[in-house]
């Protein structure tokens, strides 16, 4: 069977879950799509057929299902590089169509509509809820238990939401509409960004399009869900592929942040980056800052209140309702023990974390193509593929040119001590430890690499003549790869740590289109590891979770080499999404003989699945890191 082949199963099973998406809405209001009044010529559209709850239950299923063999499916056959500009335009058109059908899964667009039709009419949105507007035809339609629950959302997010609301006056159709034109925009513009960060490598640019843009999960929960998290994330890309501008990029971080509080984790990946930079850094981080003061100075600094007050909630589908449960049946009910839940998620989220940056360090899991250990390439796949010494390297064309990139680095003659890697030799590239300083770990014969090595110059000057960055000229070569010599293979048992100073760099430290964004002068893991490697590990074992959530893990991992880390993000979303269906607590939508749903499905079987699914990944983790530590350093003959 060829590769060819292999996409099919995958790539019909994306195209169904998108189709019984958009089959849902088209439908109009169910157990699945909560009724939007208005006249019926304003969009959105919808043919109001009054469908059966179960059969709409059943199709919401069918679609999460479908969406995610067709998803991990792809991850593993992603098929012609050739691919990726069709899956970009077939995710932007989707994501255009849902929005303009009503949205599906949940009612929070309901909330968002709430919300600025206080803003419009003078009310705070922090401090009231739906209730507080008895008779108004916006609030009258937020359903239960939600009525009385003020705003959790951010001043960007509240600001977007009243403009939603000026648009759409009296009307609940007309202002989601407004809503969801700034959803799917959102949406798209991030795909966007991600697709011109990765162009410049064919295998990655097909990857990012699988994660984000053609993610019928993500289409499924993000556009047609119509969540708030997808503005924070379009906010988070664009202020990573911004970082060569300290103070755009902050900008970008503080709009993210102002947006929902929790994408602040992504902060944090350019915080690590510029570590050694305190000056950059502190241009960033004071742009970020004063964008977030300024929003909640606008709103009222009682717009945190509503954030730490659920800060210490426990979703039902979360696996640390187990531990709840345990200790008041040990200890006793009296407590709800979330002090303590929130220790151990704390806990287990630094473990997460520990356990994905050892695995970076060693250069098997998101940490770009071609960064592996020596002899192994990273494919699209997120296999680690071990390159044979001589004969077909079972790959394709990529694969054989790291291949031959891996044998003529092996065989290079080791430069004489006292030498660098440049002095040593002009035509060849010189490694070294991926643990160690920036300053030795590539050589070329780039006279701009060797500056950005040796001093802290500014990312935009380590540019060519004709104003590109010198790895846009041949991106098959020094751009996506990590060079590994005699030096590495010597070293390359030593335990490289286990933390981001040890990680070799993500995504080369580059930015939109390639240029260099100071990462690579700083040396160690860039940014978008970081931010990914935090994300997913909160997301992995933070006490509240829900399946939107998992869209900004998505974005990150995008950005960054592929690992098998893709596919437990993807079956963590599979697993969550069934668990709420729907995501609704309406008694009049939701028939009482599927209760068990909830009940059993979302409180029962997905804690602990979830839970399988964490305890994996870490046992994974560990796995990968300590087979990279004993592995061979190359299966290349010698001489």
């Amino acid at each position: 069977m060829t590769s060819q082949t292999r996409t099919i199963g995958p790539t019909v099973a994306t195209g169904l879950s998108v189709l019984l998406t958009i089959i849902i809405g088209a439908l109009g209001p169910s157990a699945m799509v909560p009724p939007l009044s208005g006249p019926a010529w304003q969009p959105p559209y919808f043919l109001n057929v009054q469908p059966d709850p179960h059969l709409m239950i059943a199709l919401a299923a069918l679609a999460i299902v479908l969406g995610g063999a067709g998803l991990l499916g792809s991850l593993w056959w992603p098929g012609s590089p050739t691919r990726a500009r069709a899956l970009v335009l077939f995710g932007c058109v989707a994501a255009g169509v849902l929005a303009f059908l009503p949205p599906s899964g949940s009612a929070d667009h309901l909330n968002y509509a709430a919300y600025g039709r206080m803003v419009t009419l003078g009310i705070d949105p922090y401090t009231h809820g739906a209730t507080d507007l008895p008779g108004d035809p916006i609030a009258d339609a937020v359903e239960q238990p939600w009525r009385e629950e003020p705003s959790v959302y951010g001043p960007v997010a509240t600001a977007v939401q009243a403009l939603a609301s000026l648009v759409g006056g009296d009307s609940v159709r007309l202002t989601v509409f407004a809503l969801a034109l700034f959803n799917a925009a959102a949406f798209i513009l991030t795909g966007l960004l991600i697709d011109r960060f990765t162009r410049h490598d064919p295998d990655r640019r097909l990857r990012a399009a699988l994660l984000w843009t053609a993610n019928p999960l993500l289409l499924y929960q993000l556009v047609a869900g119509m969540h708030a998290d997808t503005l924070a994330i379009v906010c988070m890309v664009a202020a990573l592929l911004a970082r060569a501008h300290p103070v755009r990029s902050g900008l970008l971080l503080g709009l993210g942040v102002a947006t929902k509080l929790n994408a602040g984790l992504v902060a944090l990946g350019p915080a690590w980056e510029l570590r050694r930079r305190p000056g950059r850094l502190a241009l960033m981080a004071g742009a970020a800052v004063a964008v977030v003061a300024v929003g909640y100075t606008v709103v009222g600094w009682a717009g945190l209140e509503p954030v730490t007050r659920t800060s210490k909630a426990i979703s039902h589908a979360s696996f640390w309702k187990l531990f709840q449960g345990l200790m008041q049946s040990v200890i006793g009910p009296g407590s709800a023990y979330r002090g303590e839940v929130q220790v151990g998620s704390l806990l287990l989220i630094a473990l997460v974390a520990w356990s994905l940056f050892r695995v970076t360090a060693r250069g098997v899991a998101m940490v770009g193509y071609g960064a592996g250990p020596p002899g192994h390439e990273q494919g699209t796949t997120g296999r680690a593929r071990a390159i044979p010494s001589h004969g077909d390297t079972g790959s394709g064309a990529s694969a054989a040119k790291v291949h031959g990139r891996v044998e003529a680095t092996l065989n290079a003659p080791e430069p004489a001590p006292g030498t660098t890697g440049a002095e040593a030799d002009t035509t060849q590239a010189h490694t070294s430890d991926p643990s160690a300083d920036a300053g030795t770990t590539e050589a070329g014969p780039d006279a701009t690499q060797a500056a950005n090595r040796n001093t802290e110059a500014e990312p935009d000057a380590a540019t060519t003549g004709d104003g590109r960055h010198a790895s846009d000229h041949d991106t098959s070569t020094d751009a996506n790869t990590t060079n590994t010599g005699p030096s590495a293979a010597q070293t390359g048992s030593r335990d490289a740590g286990a933390g981001p100073d040890a990680a070799a760099t993500g995504s080369g430290g580059s930015g939109a289109g390639g240029r260099d964004t100071g990462a690579g002068a700083q040396g160690g893991v860039d940014a978008p590891v970081v931010a990914a490697v935090l994300v997913v590990a909160y997301l992995f074992a933070t006490p509240y979770i829900l399946p939107w959530y998992d869209g900004l893990a998505f974005a990150m991992l995008a950005l960054v080499g592929a690992s098998a880390v893709d596919r437990f993000a993807a079956a963590h979303l599979v697993v969550l999404s069934l668990a709420y269906l729907p995501a609704r607590v309406n008694p009049a939508a939701v028939p009482e003989d599927v209760e068990w749903l909830r009940t059993v499905v979302r409180a029962q079987v997905v804690p602990w699945a979830l839970l399988a699914l964490t305890a994996g990944l870490v046992w994974w983790a560990w796995r990968a890191a300590a087979r990279a530590r004993t592995r061979p350093t190359s299966t290349v003959r010698p001489p």
